[in-house]
């Protein structure tokens, strides 16, 4: 089982290559923004897209508001594997270089045409780990790049398909980044899109498709189960790295390229409403 660490280990990095702050945002990206209400709790503030695309999701909580977002999020466009490649080259490109992507979870610059098997390559990453309901990479949550992202060949095998939490000894090749036999740690600047991501692919892929119906859980060694956890820990994350301006960018990108959104990165406090 996961070993804890000190939670004074769990802060924001501060020398991360994407800073909130260098990114612009189109507006129609930022549907929302969190506000503490007078009892300190998150409230729902309105966005441009809440009278268009989430109008029908308006009002609604717990699995009320989770299956009008599955409604919403399923109508899209569906990209082959191969596509994938293309799309990640859109979706993660460095602001700072256009010739270069972003890697997840090492956070390094890398060309766009250095991609493939290599070990020091980079690939794509199912961050709901493919064999979590044996989805492989088929047209549909194999190939949605909601939860696809570039990363470093060697760092995606050492994450393999465990689930994630807190805890284990730092991943070499990608400083930040903690892992043991049975679960996985991104580094800090990525908590909250790594949660994000998982909790998407719950919304959007819910068994009525010919693919399992995806739920996050409370623990780990999931195996091929069609879960992923832990639950409490991906909330904790949400809360702790809010959306910022890049995983802004990337759900706009991919609302260009996949015609749906995210909308925990518009609406990240529809999470504590659903779970």
């Amino acid at each position: 089982m996961s070993a804890h660490r000190p939670s004074h280990r769990r802060r924001r990095g501060a020398t991360v290559i994407l800073a909130a702050t260098a990114v612009a945002v189109p507006s129609a990206a930022v549907a929302t923004q969190q506000a503490p209400s007078p009892t300190g709790t998150a409230r729902q503030t309105a966005g441009p897209l809440d009278d268009t695309y989430y109008q029908d999701a308006l009002g609604k909580s717990g699995a009320d508001l989770k299956a009008a977002l599955h409604t919403i999020v399923s109508e899209q466009t569906k990209l082959s594997y191969d596509e994938v490649w293309d799309a990640l080259k859109t979706t993660d490109e460095d602001p700072a270089d256009p010739s270069s992507v972003v890697l997840l979870y090492t956070g390094r610059s890398q060309s766009k045409s250095d991609n493939g098997g290599g070990a020091d390559q980079w690939n794509r990453e199912h961050v709901w780990a493919k064999s979590h309901g044996d989805f492989g990479t088929s047209t549909g949550p194999g190939t949605d790049i909601h939860h696809l992202r570039p990363t470093d060949v060697s760092v995606n095998s050492t994450r393999g398909s465990k689930d994630f939490d807190e805890g284990g000894g730092e991943v070499g090749e990608a400083p930040g980044n903690y892992t043991d036999e049975d679960s996985f740690e991104p580094r800090d600047a990525v908590k909250g899109d790594v949660a994000r991501m998982i909790l998407y692919m719950a919304v959007r892929y819910d068994g009525d498709d010919g693919f399992a119906d995806l739920e996050p859980n409370d623990q780990v060694g999931n195996g091929s189960a069609p879960a992923i956890g832990r639950i409490s820990v991906l909330k904790q994350w949400n809360t702790e790295d809010p959306p910022d301006a890049q995983e802004q960018k990337r759900n706009e990108a991919i609302f260009g390229i996949q015609k749906n959104r995210n909308p925990f990165i518009d609406h990240p406090e529809w999470v504590d409403s659903i779970w």
